[in-house]
Parts: structure tokens; C-alpha cells; sequence
């Protein structure tokens, strides 16, 4: 929940952190005007030229540093990131803690490698030689979610650092307090002053940092908000990495390992309370195995313990915030209007205090429905059954996001050859929402679920500018194209023409 208060005498607004379980108000921050937005791009400005001349192995020392600070603090994160999102604990270690810290371990140690100079002579001109460096961009601006506020905006701050830039950084209205405790981590690991700058607030602040002097925008959220940046960020030509929505679809086939299966269908719809862009929010079973299955998956569904984050005795927490908690309502009623039904769950559950909504099975769903073609974000599983893999692929392509697909089924080739007719930046096999965190494997979307790449060695390079040089060995008293043109050299041009390129042309006729 964000809201905003506003004082007589100081008129300064606050975003308010609220325990999504419990309704309690965990803090207020202030929100950045933009002059205090361009004045933390100034200091950053200020403070990227020493930290870019920095070699990698004294970034990387830093790094690990932030690291070590974040292992023996963890119980302390974890616990502001239950508090704050309603996530369990558990979830808060494993896809949140966890994820962070072995992408430190991986880019402290591979940075310099994927970032490492790369030359080669010419294929004619054998008398040039190339090279390609990669420099920083500068300041870059990181705009991050709040359904995973630790890992995803620590992704991009320990990439961006380790290229050299210096970040501001905008957390989540609904999680300013992980925020502070990353800038809290960062600032006891000794990283100067300026290298991140975190910026509070709400939308206007988000918006002041794009219009802000940075050199890049690295934004992770919703499809409306992500087009209203690539607008914004338009007018100038800032570059931007938009990661987006999805309304991922999983295709069980009859030949799938079906324990296995039943299980990573309930997983990946409900983990996190189904507030993943790579959740499971669509899936498509074929007919031999649908009534087996379905019915295995509300066992499995209805055996989910809900309620207030408390060590291992709870799997599904509550929603966020009040307005996923109203979106996630407002689909299953469209749902139920037009004729799906509901197999388990369906239902609010506010005597428990908080944002909480029952994880929800529906059936007899279909394309008319929000819950079939919009991003829901929260703990619905809608199920279609489809004839065959071929309706399931075209079932799959067939609304506007492509970010995140899985496929499952006993034979890998089979899957392997699915996955190349499906639409995503990633499709995963006998598996759900595992890359997503995964530091080496990039992560990005097709259609309209974002543009760029985070994470792996594709994903560093959005945080470099690559420059080319090129030089010759001997060099010359002048190049044969330069002037005067003669015929003398026009037919040796010609005649080189001829012993290159001739011979290939008549090779492959």
C-alpha cells in the first residue's frame, strides 16, 4: 500500500510501508522532488569518473565485500522483505537473498572475461587491425519492482557497478524499506560515496529520474508504466532496458512426467502469491491426461497453507498491495461471469487481516476472459485442455506477451522442438521460473514484454558502450581509393573484385 502524507507547514509528501499481512505501518520515506532526483544524478556524475578508473579486480573486491555484508546480514533482510512484501520467509531466502549473492560471486569473478577487449584483422585489408573495447555508460537510473525488491534492483546495481557506472536507484513505492537496507548494505561495504545514490518516492519520482541527466534507464514492471518510459525516454534518445510483464504459459503434454508436473504447475502459479512475471498464468493440458491431471493439481492446491508469513508454516502469503488484491478479484469475476469455474480457492480472505485472496483453480476458461489474456500477478491458475500440441503452441502464441514459456513432456527433443515455435524470450523444460534468477542465463521478452536483456553475459553488455578503433600496421603514403581516382586503380579494383568474389558465386551456382 503507498499513500501520502502531507503536512501543513512543510507541504512534503511520504510513501508509507505497510505489512501487506497485517495492515501496520512499517515507515515513511519522503518522496525526491526532481531537483533532489537531478541532484543524486549530479553526485553520481561526480563520483563515476574515480570509480570507473577502478580495475575490475578492485570492483570486484568491493562487490564481495557487499557480499559478505548481505551473508551476515541476512536474517535482517530477510526479515524487512517478509514484513514488507508478506513473501515467507523461506521464499525471501531462496529467490530473493540467494539469488543476489551468487550474482555478486558471478560477475566479481567474469566481468573482466565478458568484458574484455576483442581484436581482429580484416578479412581484405589485411594490413588493419580492429579492436572493440566496452566502456561505462556513465549514471544509469534503475527503476525496480516490489514483488522481488532485493534481487532484481541488486541485479542491475552490482552489473552496472561492476562496468564501472555509478547508479541512482528508485525502489518500489510499496518497498522503500528494502531499498534503504540496500543503500544501508552498500554504504557498510565501504562503496564511496555517489556510486549509488537511492532516490524515494512514487511515480513522479520514477519520472523525474527518467527525465534526469542519466545516460540509461533500466526499468522492471508493468507493460503501461514500461511504454510511458520508452515515450518519455524517446523525446532524447535515452537508451532503456524495459523487463515487462508476461501471462506465461505452461503446456503439459501427454507424455509428462506427471508427479513432477503436478507439482511445478502449483509451484509456479503460486510461489511468491502468483506475483511473478514468470508465473505460470496460463495453462494448456491435452486431453488424454487433462482430468487426471487437473485433478491432482486442486489436491495439490488445496493442501497450500495460507496466511501471515511465519518460518516454514506458511506457503502462499498475502498480495502485495490492495490494488493486486482488487485485480486478482476483478479476473475471477470476469471469469466466473463467463462461465469459468472454480475448482478450489476463489475467494478473498480478509478475516485474516491483510491483503489475502485463496489460491484459485479455474476451469472451462477461454479467450474472452481477463484472466486469459491480461496479466493477472496474483494466485490464479487457469486451465484449458486442449486436443494436441499443435492447439497448445498456437493457444500460447496467441496474446500480446512472449516473456517466459515452459514446456513439459518426457522427451527433451520433443521439447526442445515446441519451445522453437513458441513466442518467449525464455522457455524453460520440465521447469518453471527457473532462470529467472539464474546470474548466468539471460533473461528478456519478446512482443510486448520488454526490450533489452538483464542478467548473463548479454545482459552486462546493456551497461557498456562499445567503442571500435582501428589502425594499421604499415601505414602507407596514401590508400588506393583515396585521390585522385585513376582508371589504373579503378581496374585493379576491378580485377581484386574478380579473384575474391567470382569464384564463390560460381561455387555455389
Amino acid at each position: 500500500m503507498t499513500a501520502h502524507a502531507t503536512t501543513s507547514d512543510t507541504r512534503a509528501s511520504e510513501v508509507i510501508s505497510i505489512n501487506p499481512a497485517t495492515l501496520e505501518e512499517l515507515a515513511r520515506f519522503h518522496i525526491a522532488s526532481s531537483a533532489e532526483v537531478n541532484a543524486a544524478v549530479a553526485r553520481a556524475r561526480a563520483a563515476q569518473p574515480a570509480w570507473g578508473a577502478l580495475s575490475f579486480r578492485n570492483r570486484a573486491r568491493y562487490i564481495l565485500k557487499l557480499q559478505r555484508e548481505v551473508y551476515d546480514r541476512q536474517e535482517e533482510i530477510i526479515s524487512i522483505i517478509s514484513d514488507e512484501t508478506g513473501k515467507p520467509a523461506f521464499e525471501a531466502l531462496t529467490a530473493e537473498v540467494f539469488p543476489a549473492c551468487d550474482l555478486m560471486s558471478h560477475f566479481a569473478a567474469n566481468a573482466r572475461s565478458i568484458l574484455r577487449d576483442e581484436r581482429f584483422t580484416l578479412a581484405v585489408f589485411r594490413n588493419k587491425r580492429s579492436m572493440i573495447s566496452h566502456e561505462p555508460l556513465g549514471v544509469v537510473g534503475i527503476i525496480s519492482p516490489w514483488n522481488f525488491p532485493f534481487s532484481i534492483p541488486m541485479g542491475g546495481i552490482v552489473m552496472a557497478l561492476m562496468a564501472g557506472n555509478t547508479v541512482v536507484f528508485k525502489p518500489s513505492e510499496y518497498t522503500p524499506l528494502v531499498g534503504d537496507a540496500i543503500k544501508r548494505f552498500v554504504a557498510s561495504a565501504g562503496i564511496p560515496e555517489g556510486v549509488l545514490e537511492v532516490v524515494q518516492g512514487d511515480g513522479s519520482t520514477g519520472a523525474a529520474l527518467v527525465e534526469s541527466p542519466v545516460d540509461k534507464i533500466f526499468f522492471t514492471g508493468s507493460v503501461r508504466t514500461g511504454k510511458k518510459i520508452a515515450e518519455s525516454a524517446a523525446k532524447r534518445l535515452l537508451p532503456a532496458v524495459l523487463e515487462l510483464g508476461g501471462k506465461d504459459p505452461m503446456i503439459v503434454l501427454e507424455d509428462a512426467p506427471f508427479d513432477r508436473t503436478v507439482k511445478g504447475a502449483v509451484w509456479g502459479a503460486f510461489m511468491n502469491c502468483g506475483q511473478v512475471c514468470a508465473s505460470v498464468e496460463r495453462l494448456y493440458v491435452t486431453e488424454p491426461i487433462a482430468e487426471k491431471f487437473i485433478a491432482a493439481v486442486v489436491d495439490e492446491v488445496r493442501k497450500l497453507r495460507v496466511g501471515a508469513p511465519s518460518g516454514c508454516s506458511t506457503d502462499v502469503g498475502p498480495l502485495t498491495n490492495e490494488n493486486q488484491l482488487n485485480v486478482v478479484s476483478d479476473h475471477v469475476a470476469d471469469a466466473v461471469a463467463k462461465g469459468a469455474r472454480v475448482l478450489a480457492g476463489g475467494r478473498r480472505r480478509d478475516e485474516l487481516g491483510g491483503y489475502f485472496f485463496e489460491p484459485t483453480v479455474l476451469v472451462d476458461v477461454n479467450s474472452s476472459m481477463k484472466v486469459m489474456t491480461e496479466e493477472t500477478f496474483g494466485p490464479l491458475l487457469p486451465i484449458k485442455i486442449v486436443k494436441d500440441e499443435e492447439e497448445a503452441i498456437v493457444e500460447a502464441n496467441s496474446i500480446r506477451y512472449g516473456l517466459l514459456a515452459s514446456v513439459w513432456t518426457s522427451d527433451n527433443e520433443r521439447g526442445r522442438r515446441v519451445a522453437r515455435r513458441i513466442e518467449a524470450g525464455t522457455v524453460v523444460i520440465n521447469d518453471a521460473l527457473y532462470t529467472h534468477g539464474a546470474a548466468q542465463t539471460p533473461w528478456f521478452g519478446v512482443k510486448e514484454s520488454g526490450l533489452g536483456v538483464t542478467h548473463g553475459a548479454h545482459g552486462l553488455f546493456e551497461f557498456v558502450r562499445m567503442k571500435h578503433v582501428n589502425w594499421d600496421l604499415l601505414p602507407m603514403k596514401s590508400d588506393w581509393w583515396w585521390f585522385p581516382y585513376t582508371e589504373r586503380w579503378e581496374k585493379r579494383f576491378k580485377t581484386l573484385m574478380k579473384v575474391l568474389y567470382r569464384w564463390k558465386l560460381r561455387k555455389i551456382a
